[in-house]
């Protein structure tokens, strides 16, 4: 096999480098904006804190890969998602929720007007096929009148990206998004930058994504990162043969706890984070923070 040369945009590392940086606040702006609607295209981005803490200890907190705010002061998520995710739309409805708490105000002169949240999700999967979406690659999700199929608010956007369908060439690229597409898809196994990316925002993408610029510390962050990835996929793997992958053995969910409670104490002691753990071990993290306190003692 041929030296891998660039970064795999699809590893924690080399998303934030490539998109979640301020060195490479530009690729994440031309990228959102060849996939918003014309209306809510970026002319500046603010990276924000991505940990979003519950109203009390005893809920949920929430992580984003990326979040950021705009020039008007309107909110984005940006998730990147490797794994099949059964509840994948539940997951970022429950993530616009923070964002729309955030926004509330006290006192008696707020009337509730809100700026807009963007939830988008890059899946390395494709969605449910119970959802129907047809061949369309991109879908936008709002908040709709099911009668008359009209928007009743443009407030809360779902944006999902099922990159697997994205299956164009270098000579089939039309245009800025096709470009971006095919980078997500296939910048790991490229070995040169195509003559159809020739901009400048490409050509400083390329350098930025290439393996042998990187600092040591981050080189060795990588590598990590992507050990993290083989171990992700023989964890998907381990759970397929199992017979789990779609939770069809009972016996699992309710009688073999232990065995997913080894598989979450191996994959914390290999660096995974607790959302990592949590979702391929199928278990709240509030489970995974009391086994890791039993381990312990």
């Amino acid at each position: 096999m041929p030296k891998e040369i660039y970064i795999d945009p699809f590893t924690d590392f080399g998303f934030k480098k490539l998109f979640g940086e301020e060195e490479s606040k530009e690729h994440l702006i031309d990228f959102l904006n060849q996939i918003l609607p014309k209306e809510d295209l970026i002319s500046h981005l603010q990276y924000d804190q991505n940990e979003h803490l519950p109203k009390t200890a005893l809920d949920r907190k929430a992580i984003f890969d990326l979040y950021c705010t705009n020039q008007d002061g309107e909110h984005f998520i940006i998730e990147l998602q490797r794994a099949t995710q059964m509840h994948i739309v539940d997951r970022s409805i429950y993530y616009s929720s923070f964002l729309i708490q955030q926004q509330g105000r006290k006192g008696k002169n707020w009337n509730y007007q809100l700026q807009k949240v963007y939830v988008i999700s890059i899946l390395d999967f494709l969605l449910e096929e119970r959802l129907k979406l047809g061949n369309k690659l991109i879908h936008h999700g709002q908040i709709m009148e099911i009668h008359q199929h009209q928007p009743l608010s443009n407030k809360l956007n779902y944006l999902f990206i099922e990159v697997p369908k994205f299956n164009k060439a270098p000579s089939e690229l039309k245009n800025r998004k096709d470009q971006w597409l095919f980078l997500l898809k296939n910048l790991p196994n490229l070995q040169k930058r195509p003559k159809a990316l020739q901009e400048r925002i490409f050509q400083r993408f390329f350098d930025r994504a290439k393996i042998a610029k990187l600092p040591p510390e981050e080189a060795e962050k990588y590598i990590i990162a992507k050990g993290k990835m083989g171990d992700y996929k023989n964890t998907l793997d381990y759970r397929e043969a199992k017979g789990i992958e779609k939770g069809i053995i009972k016996g699992i969910e309710k009688g073999k706890l232990e065995e997913k409670e080894n598989l979450a104490l191996k994959l914390h002691a290999k660096g995974f984070q607790l959302k990592e753990i949590a979702e391929m071990v199928e278990v709240d993290p509030e489970q995974i923070e009391k086994w890791l306190k039993s381990s312990k003692k």
